[in-house]
């Protein structure tokens, strides 16, 4: 059974959790890749305090990379490589 395909904008909005079930942030925004026609990345708003802490200020968002993400649906599912934010020393330099 083929799934209609779904407008991009409907992506916004929509909380994401990693595949164990961590709250990582909102969609704010989509990277699109035009030539392609395809979304190359998710931007993230409303961020995880468990997860970015004060590596990300209040007023600013992460980008992911659309390869992360595993599912779409009421909610988004990406892969649990996000989590490992969580071993990263807090001298590092966080770069999603």
């Amino acid at each position: 059974m083929d799934e209609e395909p779904q407008e991009i904008t409907t992506l916004v909005g929509r909380e994401v959790y990693s595949n164990s079930g961590v709250f990582v942030g909102e969609v704010d925004d989509v990277r699109l890749d035009l030539d392609r026609q395809g979304v190359t990345a998710l931007a993230l708003s409303s961020l995880s305090e468990e997860l970015f802490g004060s590596r990300v200020p209040a007023n600013k968002g992460v980008m992911i990379p659309y390869r992360w993400v595993r599912a779409v649906g009421d909610v988004v599912l990406i892969n649990d490589t996000i989590e490992r934010l969580k071993s990263i020393d807090e001298d590092e330099e966080v770069v999603v």
